[in-house]
């Protein structure tokens, strides 16, 4: 960086660099956002996209987009594809994979109770905790679905879908998952509905793995119906 880092604490500088490689801002910018905000994080962001900004035509401009949350993954020392990024997330109530508008970012700081990165980072323990509470994870779950989906499709697409059931699931320890998956990939070959992702956790929540409590003449989805058939044909589990 041209500007005197050297002036700076070690916190202080490490906050300009978050607030650099987040924002995309320059030093010199960052740098009067942060002092005039004595040096809180939540508080310069404030600032700074509560300015007008040169690219106010760019409906990006206000954005933390994919280079900037991997900057963020990188200080918490976490990989992009962590489980831990979709519950930071969640608590962040993001509508979209691989980026937070402002008003996400700010909310899910405050919602955590945190005002810098390392506080943030602090949380990660606690984050990673809430996928054993049942409720949450049913949250966690079905927020998954609109998050990871392309903006305008109203259905999953199927990698995607699969590569969400395998995160998720590696949680639960569903012994099914593969095989559901593999179903998928053989019989089915579609997109996934919101339908069958909110049912499939249903299914995987009281329907014992052995299906010996599975009732045929139950309202699951078609596709459910098919995968144990599909069950049974490859001889997972005994009719």
């Amino acid at each position: 960086m041209i500007l005197c880092q050297h002036k700076l604490s070690r916190s202080n500088r490490d906050k300009l660099q978050q607030f650099v490689a987040i924002t995309g801002a320059s030093d010199k910018n960052a740098l009067q956002a942060l002092k005039a905000s004595d040096w809180q994080l939540e508080a310069a962001f404030d600032m700074f996209y509560s300015q007008p900004q040169p690219r106010s035509n760019d409906p990006y401009s206000d954005m933390i987009l994919a280079e900037g949350i991997s900057v963020l993954c990188s200080d918490l020392q976490v990989e992009p594809q962590d489980i831990v990024t979709l519950v930071l997330s969640w608590h962040m109530n993001a509508a979209t994979a691989c980026e937070f508008s402002k008003e996400e970012f700010f909310g899910g700081l405050q919602a955590l109770g945190v005002d810098s990165i390392g506080k943030l980072q602090e949380k990660l323990s606690f984050m990673r905790s809430e996928l054993k509470d049942e409720q949450k994870f049913h949250e966690i779950y079905n927020f998954a679905f609109g998050w990871a989906k392309e903006k305008g499709q109203k259905s999953l697409a199927l990698d995607t879908a699969i590569g969400m059931w395998q995160l998720l699931f590696a949680e639960r320890e569903w012994p099914l998952v593969n095989h559901w998956c593999d179903f998928l990939q053989d019989r089915h070959n579609k997109a996934i509905s919101k339908d069958t992702w909110a049912q499939l956790l249903e299914f995987a929540r009281t329907v014992d793995p052995a299906l010996s409590n599975y009732d045929a003449e139950g309202a699951w989805p078609y596709l459910i119906d098919e995968f144990v058939e599909y069950l049974y044909d490859k001889s997972v589990v005994e009719k």
